[in-house]
């Protein structure tokens, strides 16, 4: 069976069978034959396709790993684990986010604790600034679900005022170029912050505050399914969420 994405890949981008033959190594024909026939190369052949067109391997080949070497890489994407969000110090928030050189996300209700960090707020003005995609989704403070997680944390309307407050705060990002700011309804399961591909992913648990949630390290890899997966729910928030134009005058 023909390998339709590679291909689509190669036309999309407007590069050729040599070019990428060079780039991963090999011979023009073995390229065409892992397009005409489906072959699946090796794993360091798949790994350097994959970085040539920037995409993970298992979107071109998604049946090269099967499901216990999936769980594997996985388990490798691990890179440290924090019982609580507390516990992670300031320093590390700081080299998380200084070393992006592609894009910074967060995907959280209010973010407070990194909205009222003047630090912070300038790291991000610097990196946009540095032609870094800066990517902000805030809870809609009007939305059912930030209500009811104000009530799960035991703090009520103090969660839609918070919210408020980073929205004032992180807007004034906006006039910065390469700042992004969203604002969204949905379901908050965890706190997810991106740099590059990277990810702290701070887990929502039913009565706690987020402060006292754990907080997952995790570094994409080629072949793993967990950093994928959060990186996909991140888009899907992203899409359906409400660009945020400035306070109404």
């Amino acid at each position: 069976m023909r390998n339709e994405r590679l291909r689509a890949l190669l036309l999309e981008r407007g590069e050729s069978l040599d070019k990428l033959a060079e780039a991963v190594g090999v011979d023009p024909k073995t390229v065409e034959r892992w397009i005409t026939t489906g072959r699946i190369p090796y794993r360091k052949h798949r790994f350097d396709v994959a970085s040539f067109f920037g995409v993970d391997e298992s979107y071109i080949w998604p049946d090269a790993l099967g499901r216990d070497e999936v769980a594997a890489v996985s388990h490798s994407e691990v890179v440290q684990v924090w019982p609580h969000r507390w516990a992670v110090g300031r320093d590390t928030w700081e080299r998380f986010f200084s070393q992006a050189e592609r894009e910074i996300g967060a995907l959280v209700y209010s973010g407070m604790f990194m909205a009222e960090d003047l630090g912070v707020r300038r790291l991000f003005a610097d990196r946009a600034r540095a032609g870094v995609r800066i990517r902000l989704l805030l809870g809609d403070p009007d939305s059912r679900n930030v209500a009811e997680r104000g009530e799960a944390e035991g703090i009520d309307e103090g969660m839609a005022a918070k919210v408020r407050n980073a929205i004032v705060l992180f807007g004034k990002l906006v006039a910065e170029p390469n700042v992004e700011l969203r604002l969204h309804d949905t379901v908050l399961y965890n706190s997810i912050y991106r740099a590059d591909d990277q990810l702290l992913v701070n887990t929502h648990i039913y009565g706690v505050m987020a402060n006292n949630a754990p907080v997952f390290h995790l570094r994409k890899i080629s072949g793993g399914a967990m950093a994928s997966t959060y990186m996909e729910s991140f888009e899907r928030v992203w899409e359906g969420a409400t660009p945020y134009e400035g306070p109404q005058r």
